[in-house]
């Protein structure tokens, strides 16, 4: 009864309204919406720096605050909520110098060389500095330094940071991963990895969310497009680019095109800067289609006690080996589509052009930091003994570089992608949205199980962006269970469920980043905007467009079969398409192993 009278009451709250004045306009408003919100409802801008809804609503920075009548004290809009009657100034002498006040404090602890930073022009502390019309800085600067290991994929910069929280919060709450921690340094508090340690020495997962929620340039990819102009100027290297299907609906964001833009003009773009071949991962997407789909049929039939997982998200792949070890076999051994068509490369593609692949700079696009990681593991590289994939490179590194190359892309044609390699299908141009990659497979294992072609979106349920979604359909008189997740909090309660046996599927989806690879840590910042949904919606109107929607129809596909690897699974489909998972190893795991030695056991005693 008492459960029940809170749930009441929580109904009650929700569906009250609050009145109050905001700048002299009066706004109604739900009971228990932040200042903050009202104010936005009001049409008043309010500036704020750590905000980030329902995740840290924490009012560190007080740069949101306003002035309440009737109180001394100014307030943080973003935390106290409204109440009636309440008249709300948000920008009246008062607040706004102390909003200088406190925006002048944190310039005085922020590296502000805004000419070398790779959030100038989009940096929340730049536009509210900006906006407060501050010219000099009264204080001097005081920055806590730390050094920082440059060759790894994600680089921290603690000069610039504001301690905001955010990449905390969002490390902790939605991906389950715990890397971020507040640090007491002398007199100083900052942010940094938990406990003190080396990042080298924690289980980062390279998702990179924390850096698509940075306000400012503290935190970023490691920058490699160096390398590739290195490459382009190398006379005796063939360069050849690849670029992940998500990529179409966000890298023309900073010349306003969104998904206008198209890779047909990416395509021109890239060979106008001097590329040698421009080459589509959808084509890759279907292959890892064809040959994840043989697995799974195969791995139906050896009853084994956990579902196959897919592995096309090395972030999750990474999660998954550091905190659930127990799963690992069950993952798939197929490559991502970024390897596999690594492989393909440097294998098939330079026999069919008489290139020597110890030759070819192999270099993907993608929406993804943990690519950089996992394209330098050390047995990704089978085709040649060379890397399989030499550099991967963020959507935003690939606009610095279209940018420093001056390429006018507004004015640019579309131009197709190179073959035997240019052309996918709808299913793997879904691949970037959280849930398109069990929707490319269920529409080919449907095919390779009866025989026919599957209807126009009848595996839609898979669709959406519902953190953990199940389903259940009917192959042929065979019900398969599957579950598709996204986020890695979510990935981690899924995996949690089947290990405790509280919930069984055949096979699951896992993408680390919210949405899936549209919402990818490589891809394009937009502040206070969530975009994954938007892009997600654009892809699976790419696939209704597609003039082939199923990996297994893929002429590209075909050809590379019948030339090349024989079928799925094939023993040099095996070889250069599949990889061992555990043969490298994240921090967890040597630890684990040390912690398991015989010499390990003997010093405990």
């Amino acid at each position: 009864m008492v459960g029940h009278e809170h749930e009441q009451g929580e109904r009650d709250v929700a569906t009250k309204a609050v009145s109050l004045v905001v700048d002299g306009t009066p706004v109604t408003v739900p009971a228990g919406t932040s200042i903050l919100g009202a104010c936005r409802a009001a049409g008043s801008k309010v500036p704020t720096l750590c905000y980030l809804r329902e995740l840290n609503e924490i009012g560190s920075c007080r740069v949101c605050v306003v002035e309440v009548k009737g109180r001394e004290r100014l307030v943080a809009s973003c935390n106290n909520c409204v109440e009636e009657g309440m008249e709300v100034l948000t920008n009246s002498p008062k607040v706004r110098c102390a909003r200088r006040e406190n925006v002048l404090l944190l310039l005085s602890q922020h590296d502000a060389t805004c000419t070398t930073c790779v959030r100038s022009g989009n940096c929340s502390l730049q536009e509210v500095s900006n906006d407060l019309g501050l010219v000099g800085m009264p204080y001097p600067t005081i920055l806590p330094h730390g050094s920082w290991p440059q060759g790894f994929p994600l680089i921290r910069n603690n000069d610039k940071c504001i301690r905001c929280m955010r990449c905390i919060q969002v490390c902790d709450k939605v991906q389950a991963s715990h890397v971020w921690g507040i640090t007491n340094r002398a007199t100083h508090t900052t942010v940094d990895v938990a406990d003190g340690a080396s990042i080298l020495n924690v289980d980062c997962t390279l998702c990179g969310q924390c850096i698509t929620h940075c306000p400012v340039g503290a935190l970023r990819e490691r920058d490699d497009v160096s390398r590739v102009y290195d490459a382009l100027q190398d006379p005796e290297v063939t360069t050849v680019v690849q670029i992940a299907p998500s990529v179409r609906t966000s890298w023309g964001d900073h010349w306003g095109l969104g998904e206008t833009a198209g890779m047909g003009r990416l395509v021109s773009a890239l060979r106008h800067m001097g590329f040698d071949y421009v080459v589509n991962t959808d084509v890759a997407a279907d292959l890892t289609i064809m040959e994840e789909g043989t697995e799974l049929l195969r791995h139906l039939g050896e009853g084994r006690p956990y579902p196959l997982m897919t592995s096309c998200c090395p972030a999750w792949v990474r999660f998954v080996k550091a905190h659930h070890p127990e799963l690992v076999d069950d993952v798939s051994t197929s490559k991502s589509p970024q390897q596999m068509f690594g492989a393909v490369v440097k294998s098939y593609y330079a026999q069919l052009l008489g290139l020597d692949p110890h030759k070819v700079f192999s270099l993907s696009i993608m929406p993804c930091v943990a690519k950089k990681a996992e394209c330098a593991y050390p047995n990704m590289n089978d085709a040649c003994g060379d890397p399989d994939v030499d550099c991967a490179l963020t959507v935003r590194e690939l606009e610095r570089l279209l940018r420093a190359d001056h390429v006018d892309v507004a004015s640019l044609g579309e131009e197709p992608f190179d073959e035997p390699l240019g052309v996918g299908t709808g299913a793997g141009i879904i691949f970037g949205a959280t849930g398109g990659v069990m929707e490319a497979a269920l529409r080919t294992a449907h095919y390779l199980v009866s025989g026919r072609p599957p209807e126009d979106d009848m595996f839609g349920d898979v669709r959406g962006l519902e953190g953990w979604k199940e389903a259940s359909f009917d192959l042929a008189g065979t019900t398969l269970r599957v579950a598709v997740a996204h986020g890695l909090a979510n990935a981690d309660a899924l995996c949690k469920a089947l290990v405790s046996g509280e919930a069984q599927y055949d096979f699951v989806e896992v993408m680390a980043c919210p949405g899936g690879c549209v919402g990818g840590g490589g891809q394009p910042i937009h502040e206070g905007q969530e975009l994954a949904g938007v892009r997600g919606q654009a892809l699976y109107g790419f696939d209704r467009r597609s003039e082939w929607r199923n990996s297994y129809e893929s002429p590209a596909v075909r050809r590379c079969y019948e030339e090349f690897f024989g079928e799925p699974n094939s023993e040099l489909a095996e070889e250069l398409l599949h990889t061992d998972l555990r043969a490298w190893k994240m921090p967890a795991e040597w630890i684990r192993e040390a912690e398991s030695a015989p010499d390990a056991a003997l010093a405990r005693r």
